[in-house]
């Protein structure tokens, strides 16, 4: 494969739509996969079930949250070698990652699993309900180190360019999962512990595609040795360590907004549980867009090309409003069909409804956090980006769903989860305008230290194969 970095010559504005598109493509193959799932268990016809998906959506959230933040970190610090010309420097520093993810990964379910039924009765769920999510969850949380690989896998193909391979993976666990859930709930009569268990599976397809792309493809891992792992972890978690609070921050806001609707009963929980998988279908977009430009804005950062920074995130927020805006205008006309698809009835209805109807413009504003949370991650502020995400989950969600909720009740919440986004999204966006404008203006010789580490040629490693990759 060439040396050359992909994103520091060409149109920004084209590497932003291919890499979302491709993303998205992806992504939202996952999402609709998760929400078939849902759409699956709703056909057995029992309330509980519904309501223990939403519950233990709200646990993956959190936990594949951590995952979310590695992968950024491997993809800033690969790309920004990639940029830089350094493409044997970028294959230890994938390898590396690989490592690191693997240790926290495991690590985190080892904390996790031993609190699952008091994470889950914390967050409202009782009798039936409560005990099928601790079940659904202690078939599915150890298979939390698979995804936390096979995503920063898909990152770190995206930071050499290869968007098409990085939608494959996250395809290829879609499909997985698509063929999976049907024979596991049906076929073999196991309801919610079927879904579980096709969950669990469909996750190795990630790590299967991702390993074929970054090796096989594109040569991209080599085994570093001891002293560059040393080397690596101080920029992997200095921007991995702030991704993963940044990331943690969004599951920790939809849990206290769950724990308003667990008040409501089952069915306003199962019409939450509904919004929750229509959300990452309808606007995975954003979330790839979030995911697309971090690569861009690595690459020229690395390159030290500080007017492509801005022409990439300015044509990253026209494209987050254009897409927004076509995605509630389509919700807002078939909110009624997707109810009545899902089986929403009563409450659950009226939640998905409102939903579609008014809320889901906010994201219009959640677009400009998740865009300057990249730009933040990929251009040394990662700090940044953990004060806006937990400044939104707190004071954007508590006292806006509180009350909301207190005085319109169920409806009530999920407006005040909609309305709490505004500030915080805008805020976000012209810090990071300014930001940007401040390096374009004074730029450095070189990217701060905390990113520019040294590492030796994989080829003088001890550890390095006599092909220098794994």
């Amino acid at each position: 494969m060439s040396d050359q970095a992909k994103f520091v010559t060409g149109s920004t504005m084209r590497h932003v739509i291919v890499m979302s598109a491709t993303g998205s493509i992806g992504l939202m193959a996952i999402f609709l996969v998760d929400a078939l799932n849902l759409f699956y268990i709703s056909l057995l016809g029992q309330q509980e079930l519904a309501a223990a998906i939403g519950y233990a959506g709200t646990l993956i959230f959190f936990t594949t949250s951590i995952s979310i933040g590695l992968s950024i970190a491997a993809t800033a610090i690969t790309s920004r070698a990639m940029g830089a010309g350094d493409r044997d420097q970028a294959r230890q520093l994938a390898a590396a990652s690989l490592i690191y993810t693997t240790i926290i990964m495991m690590v985190a379910v080892a904390a996790t699993f031993p609190f699952l039924p008091g994470l889950v009765g914390f967050m409202g769920a009782s009798g039936a309900t409560a005990q099928l999510t601790v079940e659904f969850m202690q078939i599915v949380l150890p298979s939390l180190p698979i995804i936390g690989i096979g995503m920063s896998m898909a990152g770190l193909l995206r930071a050499v360019g290869d968007a098409k391979r990085a939608m494959y993976v996250t395809l290829g666990a879609g499909a997985a999962t698509a063929i999976l859930d049907p024979i596991f709930i049906f076929g073999f009569d196991m309801g919610i512990h079927g879904a579980a268990i096709s969950t669990v599976i469909s996750r190795f397809a990630l790590i299967a595609i991702g390993f074929y792309g970054l090796h096989n493809v594109h040569n991209m891992l080599a085994l570093p040795s001891i002293p560059v792992l040393m080397k690596t972890v101080r920029p992997y978690l200095y921007i991995g360590g702030p991704a993963i609070m940044t990331q943690l921050a969004t599951p920790v806001g939809n849990a206290y907004v769950t724990i308003e609707i667990a008040g409501y009963g089952d069915s306003a929980v199962a019409g939450w549980a509904v919004i929750g998988r229509l959300i990452p279908v309808a606007f995975g977009a954003l979330f790839s867009l979030s995911g697309a430009v971090g690569p861009i804005l690595g690459q020229n950062y690395g390159a030290l090309k500080f007017d492509r920074l801005y022409s990439t995130m300015r044509n990253a927020f026209l494209v987050m409003t254009v897409y927004t805006i076509c995605v509630w205008l389509l919700l807002s006309l078939g909110s009624s069909q997707i109810a009545y698809i899902f089986g929403a009835k009563g409450e659950a209805r009226d939640l998905v409804v409102f939903f579609c109807q008014f809320v889901s413009l906010t994201f219009l504003f959640n677009g400009m956090l998740f865009v300057a949370n990249a730009a933040f991650n990929n251009l040394g502020y990662p700090l940044l980006s953990t004060v806006f995400n937990w400044g939104r989950s707190t004071l954007g969600v508590i006292p806006f769903v509180w009350f909301g909720s207190n005085y319109y009740g169920a409806t009530g919440a999920l407006a005040g989860y909609g309305l709490g986004v505004i500030f915080f999204g805008i805020a976000a966006a012209v810090v990071c305008l300014k930001v940007i404008r401040n390096l374009s203006d004074k730029p450095p010789s070189e990217p701060p230290d905390q990113t520019n580490i040294q590492i030796p040629p994989a080829a003088n490693s001890p550890f390095t194969s006599s092909k220098g990759a794994i």
